[in-house]
């Protein structure tokens, strides 16, 4: 029997496949790569933004009331996701990620000191 930690990845997974289909649907342009303009950065950015959400609802709770719509484990399922979409950013193997930058999204020196050789070609 598996751990419950495990099932709750199994989950996560199943989530995550679900919402692609919305977010990088297969007749639209965008890609998962796109949803992050700063790369790893703005992943993290929505991690924190879960987490925000989580203390939100936590001190709510503490207070008596009950969330209206997304509930902690919803939240933490998606901050789990985020995390493993930061993790396949760093590798350089989300879809739509260009090669040739780096995990923030800025250009790898090798296409920084391309361009400034193009530069000068032009010269």
């Amino acid at each position: 029997m598996a751990r419950e930690s495990i099932k709750v990845l199994q989950e996560c997974a199943e989530l995550q496949d679900r919402k692609a289909r919305d977010y990088q649907n297969e007749k639209s342009r965008i890609r998962q790569a796109d949803h992050y303009p700063r790369g790893t950065a703005t992943i993290l950015d929505m991690v924190h933004q879960k987490m925000t959400r989580m203390y939100s609802v936590m001190e709510a709770a503490e207070h008596g009331e009950d969330p209206a719509f997304e509930s902690l484990e919803d939240s933490a399922k998606d901050a789990i996701n985020y995390l493993s979409f930061a993790v396949s950013y760093m590798r350089g193997k989300m879809d739509g990620q260009s090669s040739d930058r780096d995990f923030l999204n800025r250009p790898t020196q090798d296409t920084t000191q391309q361009q400034l050789l193009n530069e000068g070609e032009d010269e």
